[in-house]
Parts: structure tokens; sequence; C-alpha cells
């Protein structure tokens, strides 16, 4: 509609794919060079890669170049069918979630009229991701690997309960599970009857945006969280075994989950592609939305990873006691609260 042109069904889905793929792709490098490059090193006093492009801005390039030409080995004994299959169902959960993300009024690659169940769809497929951890723990045929994918299973499983949790009072508070009409909310709504900035759910829902980051960082196997992939404890986690294109995959991957819950938050707490004084149904949002919603990701990204490079490791039985006894507990407590004020006010 853009361009004024009519296109066919087949030309529609090129363009959808090439443009979750340069969503999946762009922010997930823009976290690798600004935050694992750059923030870390100033943050431990040095300067990072500095030789390939301008400050090393074509570090990134490079590091895929030299994974790229690296040997694709497969352990004997490895299931071979399920080893090289692992890493795209990994790559492909945040390729899916990033299907119902809305980057501005009309920039949103499926249609809502026909998929208004947004968040739900987001926290049903972002759950797949520990099928393909499994496969390539087991399918290794190594010890390490195995026991990585059965620590991040463990995990991935009690923290994703109040990943969902701290949603459900979003949810509740915006009477929709389409991110489009949160977004919405956000900007129509109003504070004890003012609504010159809407009601960012960042005011309201400051507890479940705060279990909803800390159960991110579990989710993304980061620090504090990070004893799926213990390099003092199982050497390299359930990727331990791999190679070339497959390992590039998995740290793509990486980067690019945590762009994508970066982007989920971003929409549910922050507006999303909105800000205060902008007009909502405006074409020229579809340009300047994109770049608002990157702006708020790089906030929640650059908390992250300042959290991942600064507080040291949880033992299993800390994380999982944590998970179980104080998060979803306060979850609860959250949904129970904002369904009372729902109906109170």
């Amino acid at each position: 509609m853009m361009l004024g042109l009519e296109l066919a069904y087949w030309q529609e889905s090129i363009l959808r794919s090439l443009g979750v793929l340069a969503a999946v792709l762009l922010p997930a490098g823009t976290f690798v060079y600004v935050f694992l490059f750059k923030m870390v090193s100033f943050m431990q006093n040095r300067l990072g890669p500095m030789e390939a492009g301008p400050y090393g801005s074509m570090q990134l390039l490079a590091e895929v170049g030299k994974a790229l030409q690296k040997e694709d080995v497969v352990p004997d004994a490895a299931d071979r069918t399920l080893f090289k299959m692992a890493p795209y169902i990994v790559v492909a959960t945040v390729l899916l979630t990033y299907v119902v993300v809305p980057f501005g009024p009309d920039m949103v690659f499926i249609d809502n009229q026909f998929f208004g169940t947004g968040i739900f769809y987001v926290m049903a497929v972002s759950s797949i991701s520990v099928i393909g951890i499994i496969l390539a723990g087991w399918a290794s045929a190594s010890k390490y690997s195995l026991l990585g994918a059965l620590r991040a299973a463990g995990q991935l499983i009690a923290y994703e309960l109040p990943l969902v949790l701290s949603v459900i009072g979003v949810v509740i508070q915006a009477g929709t599970l389409d991110l489009q009409r949160i977004v919405v909310a956000q900007a129509t709504g109003e504070i004890f009857g003012w609504g010159a900035i809407g009601n960012p759910f960042i005011l309201t829902q400051f507890i479940g945006l705060l279990i909803f980051m800390i159960a991110m960082q579990a989710e993304l196997a980061q620090t504090p969280f990070d004893m799926p992939v213990a390099e003092s404890e199982v050497v390299g986690g359930y990727h331990v075994e791999y190679t070339g294109l497959r390992f590039l995959l998995f740290f793509i991957g990486e980067f690019a989950t945590a762009g994508a819950f970066a982007a989920i938050a971003a929409t549910l707490f922050l507006g999303g592609w909105w800000l205060p004084g902008l007009d909502l149904e405006a074409n020229y949002m579809n340009v300047l939305g994109p770049i608002i919603l990157l702006a708020k990701m790089m906030v929640f990204g650059g908390i992250i990873f300042f959290i991942r490079f600064t507080y040291p490791r949880l033992r299993e039985d800390q994380l999982q006691r944590f998970a179980w006894k104080f998060l979803i507990p306060l979850a609860l407590v959250n949904i129970t609260a904002t369904g009372i004020l729902k109906v109170v006010f």
C-alpha cells in the first residue's frame, strides 16, 4: 500500500519475510556492537575491537565471515539429523516472535484483523526454543552438552511461568491480547484524568515490568542466570559441540532473542512505537515508529547487558528457589491487585 502497488500474495510473503529478517538481524547486530563489544569494554576500562572498520564497527561482519569459513564438525556418535536441526529451531522461534510485533500504525507483519491474540502467541512461540536446546544437548552425544541442555530446560520452564504471569496484568489493564491495541491503550489512556503522556503501563505495572525483566534475563540464560552455559561448570553448555555456521546461529539466536524480548517489553510497558504528542494514525509514524521502538529496545538491551556484566552467577538451587518461591507469588499478587483496581476504577 505504501508503494501504491497491487502485489500478489507470494510477493507480499517475500516482502514480509525480508522484513522479519531485517527486524531480527538489525537489532541483534546493534546489540552485539553497542553492548557486547563497546559497553562492556568501557565498563572494564578498555577500548574493545578497534581495527575492523571505523571504531571497530565492522568487527561483527569479520566475526561472521570467520565463523562461515570454519569447518562444520559433527561428532561421530551424534544424531546427525537432530544435531543439524537444533540451531534452526532456536532461530526460527525468534523469527516467529517478531511476526506480531507492531512497528507503526500499519507496520505489522500479520494483519491484526485475523490475528488478535498477539501476546498469547508470543508467549507460546518463545517456549518452543526449549525443544531446540534439548535437541542440541541430546543429539551432541556429550555429557557436557546434555547437562547444559537439562539445566537450560529446567531454568526456562521455571521462569516461563513468571514471564507469562507478569504479562497478565498488562492484558487485564488494556483489556486485549492484541499488541497493537495495547500500544493504543497506553497512548489514549489517562492517569487520574490527565492524558498528556497517555498511560504507559510502566507506571501502573512496574512490578509486572520488574518480574518480566528478571524472567527475561533467565530466559536468555544471561548472568546471573547463566548456569546452562557456564564455562567453569559445563565447558560451554548445550552448544559446546557446535562449530561454524551452526554455532553462529546459536550466537545470533541469543542476541536476536534479547532483541525480541526487548521489543515485547517496550511494547507492553513503554508504549511501543508511540511517543506522547505524536499522532497515532499519521502516516509518518510508519517511518518514525520503528526508530522509536528501536530506541526503547536499546534501553532494555542496555539493562540486560549491564546486569550480565555486573552481577555474579547464581547456583542452580538458588535460581530455582527464586523463581518458584518469590517471582511466581509476587506475579500472582500483582494480577490480583490489578484485577481489583480494574473493577474498582
